[in-house]
C-alpha cells in the first residue's frame, strides 16, 4: 500500500510503500524500523493518513498498537498467511529456531504495529 502522512515538522505530504494485512476491513502495518520510522513518527504526531491499496484510495485514522498480545496475534496471523516471508523477517530480527508464542511475545516488544481504519 502507499501511505501518505503529514510531515510532523515540515507539514508536507510524505508517501511510503508498506506491506499490510487487511483484517476485518482494517489495514494492519508493522513498522520495520519501529518507532524510528519517519512515517510512524508522523502518525504519532497526527494520526490521520491517506492510503492507496490497489485501486482503492481513502482517508484513514491510525491506531498505534502497543499491547504485546495484540502484536503477537498479528505476527501469528502473518505467519499463517505468509510463512516464508515472515520467517525471514523474524530471523533477520533475531528470532532463531522454532517460532513459539513466547518468542513472538518477546519479538513483539521490539516492533511497532499500526492499524488504519478507513474513514466512513
Amino acid at each position: 500500500m502507499l501511505l501518505t502522512t503529514t510531515g510532523r515538522k515540515s507539514g508536507k505530504p510524505h508517501t511510503v510503500g508498506l506491506q499490510y494485512e487487511l483484517i476485518d476491513g482494517r489495514y494492519w502495518v508493522g513498522a520495520a524500523m519501529g518507532v524510528h520510522a519517519d512515517w510512524y513518527r508522523n502518525i504519532r504526531a497526527l494520526p490521520q493518513a491517506k492510503i492507496q491499496a490497489g485501486n482503492r484510495k481513502f482517508n484513514a485514522k491510525a491506531e498505534l498498537i502497543d499491547d504485546n498480545d495484540r502484536v503477537a496475534d498479528f505476527l501469528s496471523y502473518r505467519l499463517r498467511k505468509r510463512p516464508v516471508m515472515l520467517r525471514m523477517i523474524l530471523r533477520r530480527g533475531g528470532l532463531k529456531g522454532e517460532v513459539t508464542r513466547a518468542k513472538l511475545l518477546d519479538y513483539a516488544e521490539r516492533i511497532t504495529v499500526v492499524v488504519f481504519t478507513p474513514d466512513q
